[in-house]
């Protein structure tokens, strides 16, 4: 059974005999004893978080600068790239609250759910304006990282990953090589943690069983279709970007891009997935100059989905809890969902679950105990999310071709052009 069939199926368990021993007697008791469990396995997740995407961050972006330095098509697509992020970040932050109104999640489930993980508290007060563009810059990187300020922490990473770019080769490669293996260590320590994870999964799942009933399924079913609905706006706007920024018909580029779908959806990995998307960039004539080049960059550093829907966790979170969000607190995480995709490398859906949806929770003062649960349905989201990258992807290398003046001529027709040619000769 895979790793994520075992989290999934531990959901399920705890959940189903949660609810069944909810009328016990020993059954209050019992969630008491187990929740503790629990909490220690989100502990042990949220310890890695700080190293994990500050490595993450400094390696990807100074790496990723670097290249776009070094060849003019990887500029353009890295430009591309950060844009398109961006608004992911502010579609997710606007997109979740005009759903969540127009199809909130049921008051009973909502008030249930709430609490049953009585240990997660959200913060006390609301940050304004002016505390937020006060917390942009750290006074004390160390302090920020050690209150888990992950706002300011992202910033001075972001800075140093691009100042990197700015020092002798030998330098940047020592210090690249230091962030990359503090990265490793703990994608390692991720990796035991969620080969447990099936037992902390219980114990959550089980004390929200017990002290949310059955309406715990009603509000994870919400959930899914909530933020899966982000990623099929996403999705949609790869068509559009094909279509404007490519100039190609909207059939073509759907024919011709369906095949990488199909094996990003089979597979929900877009490394896997390269080899067919470059095929699909060669049959809209997508020159080889500008997939070769765009199309592995987008399989490092961009996740188009990834914004938006760490957003919309993070906000369908907050709307469990019943809490009031102030524009500020958002903007405070749409910068954090933007900047921090840039470390959802090619790993497991459930490890960039935990790297891209906590640093938002954290700089929104949004409890974390409920993504831990969430970690165990992701797997039906996360197909959304790789099916939306794969096709955004292509959607990108073709519009950088076509915006850089590479011709964009199929190449069937330049087969026929070719064999026209031999021909003649």
């Amino acid at each position: 059974m895979s790793q994520a069939a075992r989290i999934l199926a531990a959901l399920a368990a705890g959940l189903l005999l949660g609810i069944a021993t909810a009328h016990a007697a020993w059954g209050p008791r019992a969630a008491d004893l187990v929740e503790p469990v629990g909490q220690l396995w989100l502990n042990g997740l949220r310890m890695t978080i700080v190293p994990l995407v500050v490595g993450l961050l400094v390696t990807a972006i100074a790496e990723g600068a670097e290249a776009a330095r070094g060849s003019r098509v990887a500029g353009r697509s890295f430009a591309w790239m950060v844009g398109l992020l961006w608004l992911s970040a502010i579609l997710g932050a606007v997109l979740v609250p005009l759903l969540l109104g127009l199809f909130p999640m049921p008051g009973d489930a909502a008030q249930a759910l709430k609490s049953a993980l009585s240990t997660a508290k959200p913060i006390d007060t609301v940050p304004g304006f002016a505390d937020f563009l006060r917390s942009i810059v750290p006074a004390n990187v160390v302090s920020a990282a050690a209150n888990d300020q992950i706002l300011p922490l992202v910033v001075f990473a972001t800075a140093f990953a691009f100042a990197l770019t700015r020092i002798s080769a030998e330098g940047r490669a020592q210090v690249v090589s230091l962030f990359r293996a503090v990265a490793e260590a703990m994608i390692v320590v991720v990796n035991w943690l969620l080969w447990i994870g099936p037992i902390g999964v219980f114990a959550l799942a089980y004390t929200v069983g017990v002290r949310a009933g059955g309406g715990a399924f009603g509000a994870l079913l919400h959930y899914i279709a909530i933020v899966s609905s982000v990623g099929i706006v996403v999705l949609a706007l790869a068509y559009l970007v094909a279509a404007l920024g490519a100039r190609l018909p909207l059939a073509r580029f759907a024919r011709e891009v369906a095949p990488a779908q199909a094996v990003g959806f089979s597979t929900q990995s877009s490394l896997a997935t390269l080899p067919a998307m470059l095929r699909s960039a060669e049959k809209l004539g997508v020159p080889v100059a500008a997939s070769g080049v765009t199309l592995p960059l987008a399989v490092a550093l961009f996740r188009a989905t990834g914004p938006g829907m760490n957003m919309g966790v993070v906000l369908y979170v907050a709307h469990w809890y019943g809490m009031s969000l102030s524009p500020a607190v958002i903007a405070m995480g749409v910068v954090v969902a933007a900047i921090t995709t840039f470390s959802a490398i090619s790993l497991p859906g459930q490890v960039s679950f935990v790297t891209n949806t906590a640093p938002i929770a954290l700089a929104m003062g949004v409890p974390l105990e409920p993504l831990a649960l969430l970690i165990a349905v992701e797997t039906i989201p996360d197909l959304f999310r790789t099916v939306g990258n794969v096709t955004m992807d292509v959607a990108v290398a073709a519009t950088v071709a076509r915006r850089g003046d590479i011709s964009l001529e199929s190449n069937t027709d330049q087969d026929r052009l070719l064999n026209e040619d031999n021909n003649q000769a």
